[in-house]
């Protein structure tokens, strides 16, 4: 059978795969340190502000010089989509599909090299970087044979039932015109490409804003659409602080929607911002996660133990689908525990471009420091550290921002069992059953994913009442992560997210759209 690289199986590829990524890590490095530009109606443009990007996995590693925009940036790019949009909306959607699909097929051919500078650029491991890009490819294909598969959103309905003439009706979704894409720093490449593939293949015109911490991926996307023949002003990437560029962009008047990915205070302010105005502009926020997996006395406890390990710790517990919450039948704590700590403390930490390790950096200094203030809060809420704790600084380790896997045990009312750290630190707490679990679980304003390992009864009572929009059962891959294209659904129910609807599913593409009835009598 041909290998299908997907998160669930990363874990052993083909050989080849590492023989390649490093030929194409080896040329990337060579070319370090170059200034990149934005790209906007059409062009690539340099900026007269930039600043210099080094990789969290060595601070003396120059990834490059990225545009530090500002407000005119924001303006011309805008501009550009907006004059786009006319002539972007007319193309027949089956040429509007073949450029994404051209997309797609871009990727692929330079997925090597687009994650070898995705692991140095975000510090995570070689196949997490692998995956990343594969993963943006399949949105682009994926979303353009969605669009394919339901006619382009374009329905004829029944006739009137009037005599003497032939009333026709039709459905039809219709693009909103400028979609601003906020992406977050995690995965800078696939939370930039799904959302700007549905808004393209749809019609809408796009300017891509890039976390200031990864803007090298998102300019890499930029180059795909560049070259896929894109109209002018179809597709513009900028990048440049939140608080100035970000802040331009989704208060700009041309706006007409947005796909934000990031957290909850901020995601909510740009919900209530869209919903204010002379009308209304749709916002898909796709907000944090402080995911929580249960286990049962009936689990099975090596299975368990390694889904938790990989969603805790994978990408150094920076995902927004990261497991964050243990709460373990009482029965089996201490097995499942001994399991879990001999594996966190196997797990390699270092450059995570290198075969032999799996966990990289977390992503700055802040994140670093972030990570001992937590630990030094678990002792306060009367819990305990039962491995790691501590910031990782021997040999070329000092160079990078490098934490230890961490699993704490504390009381199930410590407030980090409500906070979202988003840091490879796992709280565990101890119940009684299942319903107490679930129950832990859901105390929680947020509702990403969710895990749990039991018996078959366990699973319905679970999967009937969790609160969370992607679920995982008895799932060694990842308990709470690894959702991809085609075979899982992501999104989230309260506030992880403000529609209902998921990433990659039968209900996304219709988002960036707004319906039409027509009704024509002749």
């Amino acid at each position: 059978m041909t290998f299908k690289l997907t998160y669930s199986t990363m874990f052993d590829p083909p050989e080849e795969m590492h023989a390649r990524f490093e030929a194409a890590l080896a040329d990337v490095r060579a070319g370090l340190g170059a200034t990149h530009a934005v790209h906007i109606g059409g062009r690539d443009v340099l900026a007269t502000r930039t600043y210099e990007k080094r990789s969290p996995v060595d601070r003396r590693l120059v990834l490059g010089q990225f545009a530090l925009g500002e407000t005119g940036d924001v303006d011309r790019a805008m501009t550009a989509a907006k004059n786009a949009f006319p002539l972007w909306r007319a193309t027949p959607p089956a040429e509007r599909a073949r450029l994404v699909k051209r997309v797609s097929a871009l990727l692929e051919e330079r997925v090597y090299t687009i994650s070898a500078a995705v692991a140095l650029e975000v510090g995570k491991n070689r196949m997490e970087a692998l995956g990343e890009t594969q993963e943006t490819a399949d949105f682009f294909s994926g979303y353009a044979a969605e669009y394919e598969r339901n006619d382009f959103y374009d329905r004829p309905l029944l006739d009137d039932p009037l005599a003497g003439y032939r009333s026709r009706n039709r459905s039809i979704l219709k693009p909103y015109g400028v979609w601003v894409v906020i992406t977050p720093f995690n995965f800078p490449l696939a939370l930039a490409g799904g959302p700007v593939a549905a808004a393209l293949v749809t019609g809408n015109t796009v300017v891509l804003k890039g976390a200031t911490d990864t803007p090298w991926a998102g300019r890499l996307l930029a180059d795909c659409i560049r070259d896929a023949g894109f109209p002018n002003g179809v597709f513009n990437y900028v990048t440049g602080r939140g608080s100035v560029v970000g802040a331009a962009l989704t208060e700009h008047p041309d706006l007409a929607g947005v796909t934000f990915t990031g957290s909850y205070d901020v995601g909510m302010g740009l919900y209530r911002r869209m919903a204010g105005g002379a009308h209304p502009r749709p916002c898909i926020a796709e907000m944090g996660g402080k995911n929580a997996c249960i286990v049962t006395a009936r689990a099975d406890l090596e299975r368990a133990a390694t889904g938790i390990v990989r969603s805790a710790f994978g990408l150094t517990g920076q995902k927004c689908s990261a497991l964050s919450r243990l709460y373990v039948e009482e029965e089996v704590a201490e097995a499942l525990l001994a399991g879990v700590i001999e594996k966190t403390t196997a797990i390699r930490v270092g450059d995570p471009s290198l075969r032999e390790n799996w966990m990289g950096p977390v992503v700055n200094e802040g994140a670093a420091d972030a990570f001992a203030r937590y630990c030094s809060h678990v002792p306060q809420g009367g819990g305990r550290i039962l491995v790691g704790g501590r910031r990782l600084a021997e040999g070329d380790l000092a160079h990078g921002h490098f934490v230890a896997a961490t699993v704490a045990e504390a009381p199930p009312d410590h407030p980090l069992f409500r906070e979202e750290m988003f840091q490879p630190i796992l709280m565990v707490a101890r119940v009684r059953d299942v319903r107490e679990a679930v129950a832990r679980a859901n105390d929680s304003p947020l509702g990403l994913t969710a895990g749990c390992y039991g018996d078959d009864e366990e699973v319905l009572y679970f999967l009937e009442h969790i609160e969370a929009g992607v679920t995982y059962v008895n799932r060694p891959q990842g308990a709470t992560t690894g959702a991809w294209p085609g075979y899982q659904a992501f999104g989230g129910w309260k506030g992880s997210g403000s529609t209902g609807k998921a990433i990659g599913s039968f209900y996304y593409l219709p988002l960036y759209l707004r319906e039409q009835s027509q009704t024509v009598v002749e």
